[in-house]
């Protein structure tokens, strides 16, 4: 951890040793036609000081930040205080090095005499060219906004478990311009601040990792439902993917042929509740099958056995007229 802390300190600790050799050479008589430089040595010295006391500045907070970030457990079950505490101080962390950058040079600037009149002036005519870059800045200032708005209401957090664009996935990472989603198949998605706080999507894990899982069987109106819920509960005490909290089974629906049986399931969090609606889902058709194969899904057609001569020609004809 020392070490870590040496290594930042080192250019801050640059910038003084360099104002300071500037503010001593007039001193040592080194450099006889010093003067002639006029002010422009005490420009420089003082340059240098602002970038290390910025430097030093931003350094300090952002170590802090991440030394905080470390110490949160995103190992636990329910991890939901952890990912609430990272995702606000990853981007508290990200707007104060800009803003305190920003900062820094801005007073850099402010002791060069040129550009500071520049600067004056064009602050004074701030009208079509303020308006301009406004404009050209419009969708970067929307992002940065939209991410104090993430910062602090929060509609995502890291690792949460979302769904959109049709796709299903995690928070990886919250930028100051954009948040990277982790895709189930280790793709990412790349998605702009401003897209959660003006379009809908889902967040499977907003108040807790917990979630309900469900699945669907179409079956023949012989299945036994009854021994169904019964095998259901069976499966998942069979399997640690379950947490032990919600288990059911229900027909939510009926079709000419088949009937609709939903089953519904709880994890500790999103992972496992995929993998356990993969586990009862096998498991129950091995059962269907080796149990109650009438239960699978068919299709049936009835055959009435016609009397005899119902194919000649005046029998088609009355069944015409009929």
């Amino acid at each position: 951890m020392r070490i870590r802390w040496l290594k930042r300190a080192r250019p801050p600790a640059l910038f003084v040793l360099i104002g300071a050799a500037i503010l001593t050479v007039p001193h040592t008589g080194l450099a006889p036609d010093w003067e002639k430089l006029g002010n422009w040595p005490d420009v420089l010295a003082s340059i240098c000081f602002i970038a290390a006391t910025g430097w030093t500045i931003g350094t300090l907070v952002d170590g802090l930040i991440k030394r905080r970030l470390a110490k949160l457990n995103f190992h636990e079950a329910d991890n939901l205080q952890a990912r609430k505490s990272a995702t606000r101080l990853d981007v508290v962390r990200r707007i104060w090095v800009v803003a305190v950058g920003v900062v820094t040079v801005a007073a850099a600037l402010t002791l060069i005499p040129g550009v500071k009149q520049f600067g004056v002036s064009l602050f004074a005519s701030a009208g079509i060219a303020g308006i301009a870059v406004g404009i050209a800045a419009r969708p970067m200032l929307s992002n940065l906004i939209a991410g104090l708005q993430i910062a602090f209401t929060q509609p995502i957090r890291l690792d949460d478990a979302v769904v959109l664009e049709d796709e299903w996935g995690w928070i990886e990472e919250i930028g100051l311009f954009y948040v990277v989603v982790r895709i189930w198949d280790w793709r990412r998605l790349i998605v702009p601040l401003s897209y959660f706080i003006e379009q809908p999507f889902q967040n499977w894990t907003r108040k807790s990792a917990n979630i309900i899982g469900s699945v669907f069987w179409s079956l023949d109106y012989r299945a036994p439902v009854s021994e169904m819920r019964e095998k259901l509960a069976e499966i998942c005490r069979a399997t640690p993917l379950w947490d032990g909290d919600v288990v059911n089974l229900q027909v939510t629906d009926t079709g000419m042929n088949t009937i609709r049986i939903r089953a519904l399931a709880s994890a500790k969090n999103s992972p496992d509740a995929w993998d356990l609606r993969c586990f009862i889902r096998e498991k129950m058709i091995i059962w269907l099958q080796d149990k109650h194969p009438e239960a699978l899904p068919r299709i049936r057609n009835e055959l009435d056995t016609l009397p005899e001569g119902a194919f000649d020609g005046r029998a088609v004809q009355a069944g015409r007229m009929e």
